[in-house]
């Protein structure tokens, strides 16, 4: 890998993360590394959703689109908004 393409994968989820949060409703209390991290996650996401939307092998690792990977940072801040908002079982 090349300097440029990471810092090109970087660039692009960040812009990604930033979309997503300002789409989805509420809060979010993410910096900068956070928001890069929902990005690149969000495009492996999208990458599966669009598997699983197309019937092809799911477990074949891309990531997606400018799109896909907007609905799956907001798919991975849904996910996360639920894993935190659950009250503590004792």
């Amino acid at each position: 890998m090349t300097l440029v393409l990471v810092l090109s994968w970087l660039f692009f989820g960040f812009i990604v993360g930033l979309i997503a949060r300002v789409i989805a409703p509420g809060a979010q209390s993410m910096g900068i590394v956070a928001t890069t991290f929902l990005g690149l996650v969000g495009s492996v996401m999208g990458g599966v959703l669009g598997n699983i939307l197309m019937g092809v092998r799911v477990l074949s690792f891309h990531g997606a689109g400018m799109i896909g990977s907007v609905i799956g940072a907001l798919v991975v801040l849904g996910l996360m908004h639920l894993a935190s908002s659950r009250p503590a079982r004792v």
